[in-house]
């Protein structure tokens, strides 16, 4: 054990610490500090508070709202309202930015057939791409914490005749203090640090990522792509200080009594209109790439034929997607294996060491990808590893690793404490009752640790644009690719290959749990 916990230790330190000091070492040169003084930097960090600010109020807000109307309204469907409105998770922040072009651009489908002369591109462009791409996280944040909580205090409230506005604005909103202020810093960092949605729609609007993009990998600049990636770290750190310190402080709340949720006319339509606009908005934009992928030329001829998949196939699709499930595959097993571990020692053994792992674990949550790609690049640059798919996958470990360390964390923190304990007693290895009975009691937060890293790997496009050679690209970079050559429906056939591959992915591990569920005896 004890070597096992040097081991991880050093992964940390070598994969995560050392990258990020040798990139912002070069800080020390004040030719790279003079970054800092130019118009370009300046434009470009206006541009980018600007679009996180706009973005983040209406991500927040709007998941707030659907977060009340599937724990407060009495309307049907509703497990079906949560898997769609978290779809576009499953497609990359590129494809976002695509289809809003597809739909709403010059040429777009929805302006042709309005004869529309607006124009999305620029900073209208952006906030809507990044809306799509942040909604479903703060989502997730508020509505995991909504579901849960108690109706003793609302049930109190209409025996004393208060207002349901005033309920919400002294019940509801107090409650969800915490999880609002998590949801927001982490949509601002989430939108803030992505390139991928204002390279497509951006237009003369450059945002930071985008300058890093440019003069990284357009022009080699790493200096000055260091000097811009050390201030993208800003807002993702105080991210992750305010989610630490809201989770460490946070009141640990049990319902005691669930919500009685009586048909309401009035509430319940307004329930249904605003889950149907919001749901709709976020999936036109993926129903349009979806057809134009199937057009014969887009816009000009949308009859649907299926010679663009062949096309791209051509244009090498068909590798690209194999590069991405054997990266995907590899970093889902070895990023559940690692973060499991980790987990187990931290949750379960102790010490000083497992407080460091901790800490080492759930900081890479600071660390954005596009700034993780470069440091990488940077740290291994003439390495054995560089330019293969080794590099690839450890940089999306690193990336990804966070997560499901906390899920697995929290799930081995409610095993019993003791097992260890007895199994010392009666002679039996710490490694037979981690296999025999926590692997088998945390199955299930398992699986979703697996999926977590397969889904994000497929995806992610910030890390990876930094290290990935024509021999190993991912396929999700292959989007701007051939959107670049013209091959409009080819584009956006990638991007529908990368979204039936996650729900695919998705729906065998729900039927993998579910088929383990069946066979599982029931105690009487």
């Amino acid at each position: 054990m004890g070597l096992l916990k040097i081991a991880l230790l050093l992964f940390f330190l070598l994969a995560v610490v050392l990258p990020l000091v040798g990139m912002f070492s070069r800080l020390a040169d004040p030719q790279v500090r003079e970054v800092f003084g130019t118009p370009a930097f300046a434009s470009a960090c206006v541009n980018s508070l600007v679009v996180a600010a706009i973005t983040t109020v209406i991500s927040v807000l709007a998941a707030l709202l659907m977060s009340w109307v599937l724990c407060r309204t009495a309307i049907q469907g509703k497990s079906v309202f949560v898997v769609l409105l978290t779809v576009p998770m499953l497609v990359p922040s590129l494809a976002h930015g695509m289809s809003l072009v597809y739909l709403l651009g010059s040429n777009g489908i929805l302006t042709n057939l309005l004869h529309g002369s607006w124009s999305i591109y620029g900073f209208p462009g952006i906030v809507m791409g990044s809306f799509l791409y942040s909604f479903p996280p703060a989502f997730l944040m508020i509505y995991d914490v909504m579901r849960y909580e108690d109706a003793t205090p609302y049930q109190a409230a209409d025996v004393l005749g208060i207002p349901k506005p005033s309920q919400f604005a002294h019940i509801t909103l107090p409650f969800l203090r915490k999880p609002l202020i998590s949801a927001a810093f982490a949509t601002f960092a989430l939108v803030i640090t992505d390139y991928g949605v204002p390279l497509m729609v951006g237009g003369k609007v450059t945002t930071l990522p985008v300058l890093m993009y440019q003069n990284a990998v357009g022009l080699l600049d790493f200096d000055t792509g260091a000097a811009i990636g050390f201030v993208l770290l800003i807002p993702a750190v105080i991210d992750f200080l305010v989610d630490v310190l809201a989770r460490d402080r946070a009141s640990v709340r049990y319902v005691s009594r669930g919500f009685d949720l009586k048909p309401n006319a009035v509430r319940d339509a307004v329930g249904y209109v605003a889950a149907v606009i919001v749901t709709l908005a976020l999936l036109a934009p993926i129903a349009t790439f979806c057809m134009v992928s199937f057009a014969t030329k887009y816009p000009l001829d949308l009859t649907p034929t299926l010679a663009s998949i062949g096309r791209a196939f051509t244009m090498g699709a068909g590798s690209y997607w194999v590069n991405s499930l054997f990266t995907a595959f590899v970093v889902s097993i070895l990023g559940t294996i690692l973060a499991y571990l980790v987990a187990y020692i931290t949750a379960r053994v102790g010490g000083v060491s497992a407080r460091l792992l901790h800490l080492a674990s759930v900081t890479t949550l600071a660390v954005p990808g596009i700034v993780l790609g470069l440091s990488f690049a940077l740290a291994f640059k003439g390495s054995l590893i560089y330019g293969t798919f080794a590099i690839l996958i450890l940089v999306n470990l690193v990336h990804f690793i966070a997560s499901p360390y906390l899920m697995a964390y929290n799930s081995l923190s409610k095993v019993n404490k003791n097992l260890e304990a007895v199994g010392q007693t009666m002679g039996v290895g710490r490694a037979r009752i981690v296999l025999d009975v926590l692997v088998p009691a945390t199955a299930d937060t398992i699986a979703e640790m697996f999926s977590f890293f397969f889904v994000n790997c497929m995806v992610t496009i910030s890390a990876v644009s930094f290290l990935s050679t024509t021999l190993d690209m991912p396929l999700a970079l292959l989007v701007t690719d051939l959107d670049a050559q013209r091959l409009v429906e080819c584009s956006a056939f990638v991007s529908v290959l990368i979204l039936v591959t996650n729900v695919i992915e998705k729906v065998v591990v729900a039927a993998i749990r579910r088929y383990r569920h069946t066979q599982q005896p029931v105690s009487r």
